[in-house]
């Protein structure tokens, strides 16, 4: 059985991978993918895991960064701003307290937090090398993070008619209280069409806030002996903003970098659910469910009143 293991693993993984560069397969097929594949099989790759993991994740949000414009990201009404502002501050403030509460571990909360509060994946990815995550951290916030999506996407529309929210209102809803970009755009697609275009400038803005977001983890996790070290690919992604906004490289190479980098990062989640084993979920129990969950309702209802009142 083992032979056949050793002999098998090589061959799935590697056919896995080239369906996943090739588009075949998405982000959360790809996490379930590769757990299953850990569970099952055997990683062949996985001494070189912890070092992929984190040099895939930098590429691929540098890359994200040639698909927004300054303009767009930061155009969006008074209220909008507002409502960002106070949802990203309230729900980080409060993740922060239930991780202490629920006893979980201070990474994996400040992942759920991070996904919940801002942009879902795109902000894991980027805060994960900033606290020098481990990989099984990474892929079970992503994980939970990845379910609550799909959630919101079936349910979102429902309550949106069943609240009688105009366009408008709706768009600005998804946009805060849905983590994913890809989740945002689906939810707001089957509302409507001015609920899609504003859903997706004010989402657009919201990824901004991964700046921030990644100087306060930076000094949050830093140690006394321990000196900061800055997240530079931060700096790289500000840069492939402003190439982008200002048109310094073609807008077909733009519109590449994207799609690999699109690629790159479902790759990245493959390799991260890889890393986790049943013994992680065991040991972690309910408590980051709880915790995901827990941001997820407060983020909903709070945008949702602030919204409507």
């Amino acid at each position: 059985m083992n032979n056949m293991k050793a002999v098998l693993s090589p061959l799935v993984y590697t056919t896995l991978v080239i369906l996943i560069l090739f588009g075949i397969i998405n982000s959360g097929v790809a996490l379930v993918l590769g757990f299953l594949s850990s569970v099952f099989l055997e990683n062949p790759f996985k001494k070189y895991t912890h070092t992929l993991v984190s040099v895939l994740l930098k590429i691929a949000v540098i890359g994200l960064g040639f698909g927004m414009f300054i303009k767009e990201t930061i155009q969006v009404s008074g209220e909008g701003l507002q409502l960002t502002l106070l949802s990203i501050v309230l729900t980080v403030g409060l993740g922060l307290l239930l991780t202490r509460l629920l006893n979980l571990d201070l990474k994996l909360g400040h992942l759920i937090t991070s996904g919940t509060s801002i942009c879902g994946g795109s902000a894991i990815a980027a805060i994960a090398p900033v606290i020098k995550a481990e990989a099984g951290i990474i892929s079970m916030a992503l994980g939970v993070v990845f379910f609550l999506n799909a959630l919101a996407l079936f349910i979102f529309p429902s309550i949106g008619h069943w609240f009688h929210l105009s366009q408008q209102q709706f768009g600005m809803w998804c946009a805060i209280a849905i983590h994913d970009t890809s989740s945002v755009v689906g939810a707001a697609m089957s509302y409507g069409d001015e609920a899609l275009k504003i859903a997706t400038t004010v989402k657009l803005s919201r990824t901004l806030w991964i700046i921030p977001m990644a100087i306060f983890s930076m000094f949050y996790f830093r140690t006394k002996k321990e000196k900061i070290k800055f997240p530079y690919f931060i700096l790289l992604f500000i840069g492939a903003i402003i190439a982008n906004s200002y048109h310094i490289i073609p807008a077909e190479l733009s519109l590449t970098i994207v799609l690999v980098s699109k690629r790159l990062l479902v790759f990245s989640l493959f390799v991260v659910g890889s890393t986790i084993s049943l013994k992680d979920l065991k040991k972690a129990g309910m408590k980051p469910v709880v915790l995901a969950l827990f941001l997820w309702t407060f983020i909903s209802v709070f945008s949702l009143a602030f919204i409507i009142l």
